[in-house]
């Protein structure tokens, strides 16, 4: 039975046989599929174009299976343009996204999780200005801080929609987090209260990370370490290849 169009991304592909290509597809309302597409003939050269990355596309596949057929697609937007920094970011958000998101399970809202911050990174290095509060005059804001803040906010939002996210306001125990203590990480449990200092999260930061606020060097920090440790479980031992173009070469 054939789907009705939806949007979607492209979040992974590779060749499979003849003239087919496996395809893993983020799809509106649905979450991650994979796909079989068939190119070839006249059309090839305009389908290999249109079955990019950080293209927002319209498709629609039949299958009852778990493996699906790409019937007909067209492009609903202008692919995004990244360059530099944001391009290596893009690919981390497709790469982590077609690693951790499951396959086939029913996940409404991670296609329009993806797409605010796919496009929140491209504006963020489109311009990369910023209105102040004072003045009506742009202010260049430092892209570092924001692309950590994109980065974060997803990881962290997309751990929640997969049902393993954390609470950051409240700890172990359902009391709000408190500025001036301090909480160690339990995993599956959350934040317990902790007189070890050195070992553990300031309430300060952990409300930073809560409202998305990644001013400070320590919340950025700690924020980044939390997340590789939440993901690890989920990336297993096979490391992000996208995380190999941030390294000095």
């Amino acid at each position: 039975m054939d789907s009705d169009f939806r949007q979607a991304y492209l979040l992974h592909r590779r060749p499979y046989r003849d003239s087919q290509v496996m395809l893993n597809m983020l799809v509106e309302g649905v979450g991650q599929l994979s796909m079989l597409a068939r190119i070839k003939g006249k059309r090839a050269l305009k389908q290999n174009a249109a079955l990019q990355p950080f293209t927002c596309l319209l498709i629609r596949y039949a299958g009852k299976y778990d493996l699906k057929y790409l019937n007909d697609f067209e492009i609903q937007s202008p692919p995004l343009m990244f360059k530099g920094t944001h391009l290596y970011c893009a690919f981390y958000l497709n790469e982590l996204s077609h690693r951790i998101i499951p396959i086939n399970e029913p996940l409404d809202h991670v296609f329009c999780l993806y797409q605010d911050h796919l496009k929140r990174l491209y504006n963020d290095g489109d311009n990369g200005l910023a209105i102040s509060v004072n003045s009506q005059q742009p202010k260049k804001q430092n892209n570092s801080e924001q692309i950590e803040e994109i980065l974060r906010t997803y990881e962290f939002q997309l751990l929640y929609e997969l049902g393993v996210g954390v609470e950051f306001d409240y700890d172990a125990f359902g009391t709000p987090i408190d500025e001036g203590s301090y909480y160690q990480f339990v995993r599956e449990v959350g934040f317990c209260p902790s007189e070890d200092i050195h070992r553990s999260f300031s309430g300060k930061t952990l409300l930073a990370i809560a409202h998305g606020d990644y001013d400070s060097v320590v919340s950025r920090r700690q924020a980044k370490a939390l997340s590789r440790y939440l993901l690890k479980p989920l990336l297993g031992n096979k490391p992000l290849k996208s995380r190999e173009l941030f390294q000095p070469r």
